[in-house]
C-alpha cells in the first residue's frame, strides 16, 4: 500500500456567515460546498463566493454535469444549478447520518460517517445497489480517472484513501497534517482534490498524487 503525506496547494477562507462546512463538489469551473442552509459556489482562481443557492445543504454535494444534488437531512435532493429549483428528492440510505455524497457513471455515491460505510444507490429510486465497508468513518467520497477516493475523520486525525471499489481494500493513504479536516472530498477531475475543513469553514485544494505506472 502507498503512504505519503498530503501537499496541500492552497486555503480558501473562511468566508463570512459559514461556521461549518459539509460537502463539496466541482462543476468544472466553480468549487460548491454546503454550509447548513445553502450552497456556495467559490471561484477557486480567486477564491471569492461567486453564488449561493438558499437551500438546506447539510452534507455530502455532487454534480452529474448538468445537476447538483446535496443531502439534506434524511433525503438527497436534485437541483438545478441555475435557477435553484429543486427537481426531485429520493431518501439519503442513512437516514440522516449520511456524510460524503458522488456521482460517478449514472449512480450516486454516499458515505455513511459513524456506520463506516459507501452505498452506492440509485439516482431515480434511492434504491442501494451495493455497500463498501470501511474501517474508519467515512466523510467525502470521489471518483476521477476510475479510481475511488474517501475521506476520513476521527479525532484529530484525517486522511485521504484510494480504495478498490469492489473489496474496500485500502490501496493508497494521504495523511493530512495535524489538525486539518477532510468533511467534503472532490476532484477536478485531474491533479486537485477539493476538501471541505468542516468547522474551520475553510475549503483547501490538495495535490492528487501521481499514480505509478506498471514496468
Amino acid at each position: 500500500m502507498k503512504h505519503s503525506t498530503a501537499d496541500l496547494l492552497a486555503e480558501y477562507g473562511p468566508f463570512p456567515g459559514v461556521n461549518s462546512i459539509g460537502g463539496v463538489t466541482f462543476d468544472c469551473k466553480r468549487v460548491w460546498f454546503a454550509s447548513g442552509d445553502r450552497l456556495n459556489a467559490l471561484d477557486p482562481r480567486t477564491g471569492e463566493i461567486v453564488g449561493t443557492i438558499d437551500i438546506p445543504a447539510h452534507a455530502g454535494s455532487a454534480f452529474d454535469g448538468r445537476h447538483l444534488f446535496q443531502i439534506a437531512a434524511d433525503r438527497i435532493q436534485k437541483i438545478d444549478p441555475e435557477t435553484g429549483s429543486i427537481l426531485a428528492s429520493i431518501p439519503a440510505p442513512g437516514g440522516g447520518s449520511d456524510s460524503g455524497l458522488a456521482w460517478a457513471e449514472g449512480t450516486l455515491w454516499v458515505g455513511q460517517y459513524r456506520e463506516r460505510k459507501i452505498h452506492q444507490v440509485d439516482p431515480e429510486t434511492g434504491a442501494i445497489l451495493r455497500t463498501i465497508e470501511s474501517n474508519r468513518f467515512v466523510t467525502g467520497v470521489t471518483w476521477v480517472d476510475g479510481d475511488f477516493w474517501h475521506g476520513t475523520w476521527e479525532g484529530d486525525e484525517s486522511e485521504l484513501r484510494r480504495i478498490d471499489p469492489e473489496t474496500g481494500e485500502v490501496l493508497e493513504r494521504l495523511d493530512l497534517p495535524p489538525g486539518v479536516s477532510v468533511s467534503g472530498l472532490e476532484s477536478d477531475g485531474a491533479d486537485r482534490f477539493f476538501c471541505g475543513g468542516g468547522d474551520t469553514g475553510k475549503v483547501r485544494a490538495i495535490r492528487r498524487p501521481a499514480r505509478e505506472t506498471a514496468r
